[in-house]
C-alpha cells in the first residue's frame, strides 16, 4: 500500500469542504484529561514509588506528569530534554511525541530518585522496544509503511477510538482514506494544532493554517498526536477488513462506520440530535 504522505516541505492545501469525516465528542474524549495521571506507591502522596502513563497522553502532558512526580517546578522535565539523549528515529526529527510509551515507571534506582532525564529515556527506550520488533516492525513493512508511520497512526487511533473493535475500524477508514489520497479530515489532528483535548471542530478550526490541519493537508500529519498504547498499535498493523471512509459516535459505545457520505450525514444529524437534546437549556 502507499501512503500518501508528503514531506513536510511538499504538503499542500486542499479545497476547503466541510466534513467528510467527523469525530465526535465521545470519540475524541480517548485524548482528554478525564482524570489526573496517576501517581502509586506509599502512602506518603509527596513520595510516590512509581508513576503510571495512560496511553493517549500527549508529551506536554508527560512532561507535567514528570514534574509532579518528582516534586520538580512546572517546567522542569520539558527543559531537561537537551540533557535527555532520547534514541528517537530518525523520522522524529528530535521530536518524541508518541515515543514516551505508556506504562508504570519506576521513580527510584539504586535507592535513590530518578531524574527527569532517566525517566524519559525509560519510556523512549520502552517505547524502541516494542516497536522495532515484531510483530509491529513486519506489521508496518506488510502494509508499506515505516515504523514512525505506524506510530502516527496509531496516535490517532488511540485518539478517535474507545473501544478495541473500533480501534481497527478507525485504522481501516485512515488506510483507505490515504489509499484513495482523501485528506484525513479528523478532528483529533485539529485539536492537536490547537492544543486541546477534545472539542467539537468549527467551520473556522478547519480553516486554521497548521501542518497539522488534517482537513486541508494531505496524508498524515507530521509527527504522532499523542503517545499510543499497545493496542492502538497493533489496530495500526492490523486495520479491520472493510470499505469504510466516515465514522461518528452517535452516542457513547455506539460508533457507526459507512462508506456511504448521505448515511453518514444521517448518523452525523443523530449524533448532533441526541448531543442538542442531552445539552443544558441556557437556563438551566
Amino acid at each position: 500500500m502507499y501512503l500518501n504522505t508528503p514531506s513536510r516541505s511538499t504538503i499542500r492545501l486542499t479545497r476547503r469542504g466541510r466534513i467528510a469525516l467527523i469525530a465526535a465528542g465521545a470519540v475524541v474524549a480517548g485524548t482528554a484529561v478525564a482524570a489526573p495521571l496517576l501517581i502509586t506507591g506509599e502512602e506518603e502522596p509527596a513520595l510516590p514509588s512509581s508513576l503510571v502513563i495512560p496511553p493517549g497522553r500527549r508529551a506536554g502532558q508527560v512532561y507535567a506528569a514528570v514534574d509532579k512526580a518528582l516534586a520538580l517546578p512546572p517546567g522542569s522535565t520539558r527543559k531537561s530534554l537537551g540533557k535527555a539523549n532520547l534514541k528517537l528515529p530518525n523520522e522524529a526529527d528530535g521530536n518524541p511525541e508518541g515515543y514516551f510509551f505508556p506504562a508504570t515507571y519506576s521513580l527510584e534506582r539504586d535507592g535513590t530518585r530518578v531524574t527527569p532525564e532517566t525517566l524519559l529515556a525509560d519510556m523512549v527506550a520502552k517505547a524502541d522496544q516494542k516497536f522495532s520488533r515484531a510483530p509491529i516492525a513486519a506489521g508496518a513493512q506488510r502494509n508499506a509503511m515505516n515504523v514512525y508511520q505506524a506510530v502516527t497512526i496509531a496516535s490517532i487511533i488511540q485518539a478517535e477510538a474507545t473501544t478495541k473493535a473500533d480501534m481497527a475500524k478507525v485504522a481501516r477508514v485512515v488506510f483507505n482514506r490515504l489509499e484513495r489520497g482523501m485528506p484525513l479530515q479528523l478532528d483529533s489532528t485539529v485539536n492537536y494544532a490547537l492544543k486541546r483535548s477534545s472539542g467539537r471542530t468549527s467551520q473556522a478550526d478547519t480553516r486554521i493554517d497548521s501542518p497539522y490541519n488534517s482537513y486541508q493537508r494531505m496524508g498524515l500529519p507530521p509527527t504522532p498526536i499523542a503517545n499510543p498504547g499497545e493496542e492502538a498499535m497493533r489496530a495500526a498493523v492490523n486495520p479491520a477488513p472493510g470499505d469504510w471512509l466516515y465514522f461518528v459516535t452517535v452516542k457513547p459505545g455506539d460508533t457507526r462506520f459507512t462508506a456511504d457520505y448521505a448515511e453518514h450525514q444521517r448518523n452525523v444529524a443523530e449524533s448532533n440530535a441526541l448531543r442538542s437534546k442531552a445539552a443544558p437549556s441556557p437556563s438551566s
